[in-house]
């Protein structure tokens, strides 16, 4: 009778043992699927546009999703609307904002003044110190005609790399100078990173200094002089990556765009877009 006893306690013993084995893994089984879960819910909220901030260093990049669509940026607009900077307008109005970055003359600005001029489409042009002192009348021009001459600063550095409000003020002021000697008004403050390359405290410098800054949505490889894109190539990118509200960056060194902005234009009015100046965005 004694050993039907043991055989039952060790029996219960192990069924028991078996049973809170069984217990375990399952809570085992419960926790890790509750953490896998929790994980990957902040990845995805990581990744969602929404939820991208201005990175405190880096250069500004895009990301184009889905044809007709703003791209996606490494900064959100509502991040950047902190620091009074925009890469494009939240709107579904067919508007867009024409930009051109100047860091010297080759020639292509009068062709290009000459379409804008031909379409009513206002523009503003970021451009060097230097290149506001080497190419005046071209800069009258600019303001006479209903431009913006904005700040692209006077040496065209990274900027990121001057940490202090003295040495950043600087790149700024000596473009502003330049343009006051050349026009006799104030430059309106609007400042364009050299390279696009930013980061918060840049951001937040030009903000104290009254300055609004403007990154883009939309542009092309269209820089270097000596490998200018197609037509077809300019075309492809410009044509089929519109948005509405998009800040459009081209360069007024570019062969390309001077041969190909006037028909440009017109195509981008057929499409329903109207030109606006880039003050209508703040």
């Amino acid at each position: 009778m004694k050993k039907i006893k043991d055989k039952i306690s060790t029996f219960r013993t192990t069924q028991t043992y078996a049973i809170s084995l069984r217990l375990f893994a399952i809570l085992l089984f419960f926790c890790a699927s509750f953490c896998i879960g929790r994980f990957t819910a902040q990845m995805k909220e990581q990744l969602r546009p929404s939820a991208i901030t201005c990175s405190s260093e880096g250069n500004w990049g895009l990301s184009f999703q889905t044809d007709g669509e703003p791209p996606i940026a490494n900064a959100s607009m509502e991040e950047l609307a902190r620091f009074d900077a925009y890469y494009a307008q939240n709107t579904t109005e067919k508007v867009l904002y024409l930009t051109f970055d100047a860091g010297f003359e080759n020639g292509n600005t009068p062709i290009i003044l000459d379409a804008l001029k031909k379409h009513n489409a206002p523009a503003t042009f970021f451009v060097v110190g230097t290149y506001i002192e080497s190419n005046p009348d071209l800069i009258k021009r600019m303001e006479k005609e209903g431009h913006i001459v904005g700040n692209h600063t006077y040496h065209h550095p990274d900027m990121t790399k001057l940490s202090s409000l003295s040495a950043f003020e600087k790149e700024l002021k000596d473009v502003e100078n330049a343009y006051n000697n050349v026009t006799g008004k104030e430059m309106t403050k609007f400042y364009r990173p050299p390279q696009g390359k930013y980061n918060e405290n840049n951001l937040q410098m030009a903000k104290e200094l009254g300055y609004h800054t403007f990154f883009w949505s939309l542009a092309y490889v269209d820089w270097q002089e000596n490998n200018q894109p197609t037509k077809e190539e300019a075309f492809d990118k410009l044509l089929t990556r519109v948005h509405p509200g998009a800040i459009v960056l081209l360069h007024s060194t570019s062969k390309t765009n001077g041969e190909i902005l006037d028909e440009l234009l017109t195509k981008w009015e057929e499409m329903g877009y109207q030109f606006k100046s880039l003050d209508n965005i703040k």
